[in-house]
């Protein structure tokens, strides 16, 4: 099977593009609330931290990029949420987050039927603990792109024209699937076909449709 043309009259596909957390992995926010529970903390307090306090935001900005280590956000996270355990914090909160089965089978029937495919994912750290070795998507990509690698992360143009390059391939030639909606118009910036997931298996439904390819 050949990469899809799409229609007669535009360029045909040749790459797709994911992100990571919410599009290749399932049960995001179940998993924290658990852990919250289970750590006698109000079910929504990581996500309330990280997304509204300012310290924890401005600690979380920096570890997308590179500017501090996930051992060093794991530290001062565990403090603004009065826990005095901050050992591999980050591990145990994503700990019961599951791989997306049926969005991981796709990305595999991509790059079965002659697709480049490439994650674009914004980081949350590589160590102690590794989100993309705990989902097991290491190896299914051509190409990855990683933000704190990079010193940059989405929503920065420059990320996703980084990705195309790496791919070899013109932003009108790719597909790109992200869960957030502010990561989407840069990409469509650059020409880049973008699936809004809302839930990762309709979406990997609707991207098989979109190219063309039989997951199996």
């Amino acid at each position: 099977m050949s990469p899809s043309t799409a229609g007669t009259d535009r360029i045909p596909y040749k790459g797709l593009i994911l992100d990571f957390a919410g599009v290749l992995t399932e049960g995001v926010h179940q998993a924290h609330e658990a852990w919250c529970a289970a750590t006698g903390l109000a079910p929504h307090a990581w996500r309330a931290t990280l997304g509204t306090h300012p310290e924890a935001r401005a600690h979380y900005r920096a570890l997308e990029v590179g500017e501090m280590s996930q051992s060093e956000f794991n530290r001062r996270t565990a403090v603004l949420l009065g826990l005095d355990d901050d050992e591999n914090l980050m591990g145990r909160v994503w700990a019961g987050v599951r791989p997306a089965a049926g969005m991981i089978a796709l990305a595999k029937a991509a790059r079965s039927a002659g697709y480049v495919v490439a994650m674009l994912s914004n980081s949350f750290g590589l160590d102690p603990y590794d989100p993309y070795a705990h989902i097991g998507v290491r190896d299914l990509f051509d190409v990855t792109v990683i933000s704190e690698l990079e010193g940059i992360a989405k929503p920065d143009p420059a990320i996703y024209q980084c990705t195309l390059d790496r791919m070899g391939l013109a932003g009108a030639e790719c597909v790109f699937a992200d869960d957030h909606l502010a990561n989407l118009p840069p990409a469509e910036s650059l020409g880049i076909h973008t699936v809004h997931v809302t839930n990762p298996d309709s979406a990997a439904a609707t991207l098989a449709a979109l190219l063309g390819v039989r997951p199996s």
